[in-house]
């Protein structure tokens, strides 16, 4: 599992010339530029990676409006797929579609149609929102054909129901998917925070730490 922790500061110039020019020795017939080419930076998180956060605005993840900005008019009880969008500390515009757990599902429903356990105050006017990935091995979900008002995840038939808090009601996840908390913007959505438990594949404290690395890009 990725561990979102601070990444080491980057190698110092002088270091790196040092363990070029050990491996450059130690490799014999290899070149110097051979070496340098064998020593890398520390991977970093990058803020297309991030996850939603409060601010974000969710724009379409498919289709012909693939990356415009999703309108409420647009939204329906059926699935509509959606990346979080936001501004880096430099201002730049960036969808965080490079993490596939970042990947959202929104409805709109009639607003008496959602009940407890949804968090009824992460919406409004009957649209939420809520992890696309399966929370058993990581699948896109995505509607039920034989069954309109759930979730089916195709890769083991595990289902959820949207309008009760993504809460499961057939197969093996062992939990809901987590809901995202959301707002109208004018004519748009909009998170107001993160997805209120962490997406498949991270622990609590993974979570934790990843939104605080959030704060930092």
């Amino acid at each position: 599992m990725t561990k979102y922790r601070r990444a080491d500061p980057e190698i110092s110039r002088r270091k790196f010339i040092n363990v070029a020019l050990g491996t450059a020795g130690a490799v014999g017939g290899l070149g110097l530029v051979t070496a340098l080419a064998g020593v890398r930076p520390p991977n970093r998180i990058t803020f297309s990676k991030l996850p939603a956060v409060g601010g974000d605005t969710l724009v379409h993840a498919e289709g012909d409006q693939s990356g415009q900005p999703i309108k409420v008019a647009d939204l329906s009880d059926k699935i509509t797929r959606a990346w979080p969008q936001g501004k880096d500390k430099n201002g730049n515009v960036v969808i965080k579609k490079d993490e596939p757990n970042n990947l959202l599902i929104v409805y709109k429903f009639a607003p008496d149609q959602l009940v407890a356990p949804t968090n009824l105050q992460a919406t409004q006017q009957g649209v939420v929102a809520y992890s696309g990935i399966c929370q058993h091995l990581g699948c896109q979900v995505g509607d039920n054909a034989s069954k309109p008002e759930t979730i089916l995840c195709p890769c083991h038939s595990g289902a959820y129901d949207p309008r009760a808090g993504c809460k499961v009601i057939g197969g093996p996840p062992p939990k809901p998917l987590p809901q995202l908390p959301i707002k109208l913007d004018g004519e748009g959505v909009t998170a107001t925070g993160p997805l209120e438990a962490p997406y498949f594949g991270l622990t609590e404290s993974d979570w934790k730490a990843l939104l605080e690395e959030a704060k930092t890009l």
